[in-house]
């Protein structure tokens, strides 16, 4: 205790404040304002103290955090319930004691012996306590004062464990900040680290610390989903790291972490303390952004992504093969702003414009969840995509094909359905997918006739996220066009205004209700696109470069491009002399029959022109292989591996996000509502609490905004703690409660 001696106040008195000092003597607490005795009481006397005290504070004698500050080292909001006390039923009530008769026993005999069987099992005090529907503390109170009797003191130790004391977060950014000086900030296992840079070590060992408060806490939520979504299954197959500090495991836990919690790219880690996060992981801080980049490129270099992300695509379709039998294809444009890369334009549906870019290939299920992304810098169109690139792939990843037997006995049936837009309704895609015997759904074009209204027939369709409509549809077999004897089934959809939506799917298997549901159901993946580019920066880059293409590559040949542009041009000013000269008036004078004869002459010239044009376009090539360009000309592609590990590392997060999702939806009645409050557990903070005698760690989670939520997310953790989650490394089970 500081002593002061300064005028006005008693000798041997302690300063509270500017006006209060505290004389501890003889077993007797005095109070004085200046050098007037204000109040005394015995050492013991609690009820007043707290009288003494509050009314100290209610006269504006002294303030909470003077008395937080000082010796006596009270709580604020321990301060907080006294002054609420003394307001509502005034000082004598501190004299009274506040213990209920009518609020009944919450610790009955009964209980007691519940808690203690649960005990006996093995379970920790919190898991007991939430079982048992009983605060944590009052049953670490009653096995304190040994009104729940223990079959042995070995269960006593170890439900009891006597835990290392928690680290707060002043502390841990102390200790931080004063790594700095040494090795860098947060490195406060220096010794791990000097031995990795000699070589030592393989990598450092996870190991997690007590910590309360710990910023982002609520990821560790996420990591069973991130594990039963492969997030390490590539780990020594596909991708590996020389001997160093951080290993595999540590780099994809810190990017599935990051994809959880929206840091968009790695320079967003210097903008959390990096030990916080380091405590999440295991280790004393996450890596340093040029470390980061670093390791993701040796890692995506030496190894091999893209096997994983094919590795990764048939074992969430194995897991479920009924919407893996419907793939949904759609092209997604990531612009390129940069000057590095020379990548042809292309266009961009959602800006209008065309833009350079490079194309997504995105394959997803009808719920929105992906399967695969193929990327292309030059391409074809999503036809050539489809039958080049992603057929081959869907045909040895799709279970549940039929067999070659099946298919001949039945000429019919289909081995898998591609839903698409209306870009790939034609023959040159519809055609060669069903030689392979793969069904498509998509909308048709051109549409100009009508069906009678009478021909419609209202039925309830079922999308496969089990939300459902009433449409009135009607189904037609017919060609796919004039020129092509595909055979197709066409489903119609009258809206109230009298439009007419029509699908067409060469699955002649399907009724017109599963056609219209999977059909409607494309708009899954639109919404993928817009969720992933605003949560999952799926458009940012990763690593800065470029490397050349094949030079056998096929390109639009740029003579080509300008032959076309021209004829294009000239066949518009065509059209526009023909129209004005069908315009003209029927009773004409001198100067109009003049007029009408020099715009005759100029179409006829044009129309020479056009000819002219049209030879040239027709003898010069379309496509030219890549090196026949000049140099400066030939396009070139982004750096592709980093981005092929990061974006598996981003489905596999959006996918651990959707399980965790789907539990709370049988909480919340909407998706989006499901969806922010699973970004809202990511981003609470927690407190850490191992056990090395029992191998666990428990996760107790900061309590969300409302009791609303605290119920959803309460249930979601008691699902979890369902399935005994340990850590891939540790071993540790995963204990988790909302605090």
């Amino acid at each position: 205790m500081r002593k002061i001696f300064l005028s006005g106040f008693p000798e041997g008195a302690e300063r509270i404040g500017t006006s209060l000092s505290m004389l501890s003597k003889n077993g007797t607490v005095t109070y004085f304002l200046g050098s007037d005795n204000y109040f005394s009481h015995k050492d013991d006397d609690n009820a007043a103290r707290r009288f003494a005290l509050t009314g100290l504070m209610a006269n504006k004698h002294v303030r909470a955090t003077d008395l937080e500050q000082s010796s006596l080292a009270l709580p604020h909001r321990t301060l907080m319930n006294w002054m609420v006390q003394y307001r509502k039923h005034g000082g004598g009530s501190f004299f009274i004691s506040n213990r209920s008769q009518s609020n009944p026993r919450v610790m009955t005999d009964d209980k007691a012996a519940e808690c203690a069987h649960l005990l006996a099992d093995g379970h920790c005090p919190a898991e007991v306590a939430r079982r048992a529907k009983i605060g944590e503390s009052t049953l670490r109170k009653a096995i304190g004062r040994g009104r729940i009797s223990l079959p042995n003191s070995t269960v006593a130790t170890s439900t009891m464990p006597n835990h290392e004391p928690a680290s707060s977060k002043a502390t841990r950014s102390r200790d931080d900040a004063l790594a700095a000086a040494g090795i860098g900030t947060a490195c406060t296992r220096a010794d791990e680290r000097i031995s990795a840079a000699f070589g030592l070590v393989q990598s450092a060992a996870t190991r997690f610390e007590a910590c309360s408060d710990v910023s982002l806490g609520g990821l560790l939520a996420g990591l069973p989903a991130l594990c039963a979504n492969g997030l390490f299954s590539g780990i020594g197959h596909y991708m590996k790291l020389p001997a160093g500090f951080y290993s595999c495991l540590h780099i994809l836990l810190t990017l599935g972490f990051m994809a959880l919690s929206r840091i968009r790219r790695p320079e967003g880690l210097r903008h959390i303390p990096p030990g916080e996060m380091g405590k999440i992981i295991g280790l004393d801080r996450v890596p340093e952004v040029r470390t980061l980049r670093d390791k993701i490129t040796i890692m995506a270099s030496t190894g091999n992504p893209w096997a994983w992300m094919k590795e990764l695509a048939k074992t969430w379709m194995e897991a479920d093969p009924e919407e893996a039998g419907y793939l949904y294809v759609d092209g997604h444009v990531r612009v390129y702003h940069g000057s590095k890369a020379v990548l042809p334009k292309r266009f961009v549906s959602r800006q209008r414009l065309c833009l350079r870019g490079t194309t997504d290939y995105w394959i997803n299920d009808a719920l929105g969840r992906p399967f695969f992304v193929v990327s292309k810098a030059v391409s074809s169109g999503l036809a050539a995509v489809i039958l080049d690139d992603i057929v081959p792939e869907l045909l040895s990843a799709v279970p549940n094909q039929p067999t070659d037997e099946q298919l001949a006995a039945n000429p019919r049936l289909h081995r898998l359905i591609v839903v698409f837009d209306r870009e790939g309704s034609t023959g040159s895609l519809l055609e060669p997918l069903w030689e392979k015997r793969i069904g498509a759904i998509t909308y048709r074009k051109n549409v100009k006739d009508l069906w009678p209204d009478n021909e419609f027939k209202a039925a309830k369709v079922v999308l496969p996220d089990g939300t459902h409509d009433t449409l009135k549809l009607a189904l037609r077999d017919t060609t796919l066009s004039k020129t092509s004897s595909l055979i197709v089934k066409e489903v119609r959809i009258l809206t109230n205004s009298g439009h007419q939506t029509a699908i067409i799917s060469t699955a002649h298997e399907l009724d017109a209700l599963t056609i219209a549901g999977r059909m409607f159901s494309r708009w899954c993946q639109e919404n993928f696109f817009a969720y992933m580019m605003q949560h999952y920066d799926i458009d940012g880059l990763l690593q800065y470069g470029t490397e050349a293409l094949p030079g056998t590559l096929q390109v639009v040949n740029p003579d080509f491009r300008q032959l076309d542009k021209a004829v294009t041009k000239t066949r518009h000013q065509l059209r526009k002399l023909q129209a004005a000269m069908g315009a003209s008036p029927t009773d004409m004078d001198d100067r109009t029959i003049q007029k009408q004869a020099q715009t005759l002459v100029e179409i006829e010239a044009i129309k020479a022109d056009l000819d002219e044009l049209k030879s040239q376009r027709k003898s010069t090539a379309r496509k030219v292989p890549l090196d026949s360009l000049p140099v400066d000309e030939r396009p070139t592609q982004l750096l592709p591996l980093n981005k092929q590990l990061t974006d598996t590392v981003k489905m596999i997060a959006y996918r651990a996000e959707t399980a965790l999702v789907s539990i709370l939806r049988q909480h919340l009645a909407k998706e989006d509502e499901a969806r922010a409050l699973i970004r809202e557990l990511f981003v609470s903070s927690a407190e850490l609490i191992p056990d090395e005698s029992n191998k666990t760690l428990t996760i107790k989670i900061h309590r969300m905004a409302s009791p609303v939520h605290d119920r959803a997310i309460a249930a979601l953790l008691e699902e979890l703690n369902r399935l005994n989650f340990c850590h891939p490394e540790t071993g540790d089970r995963f204990i988790y409660t909302l605090v």
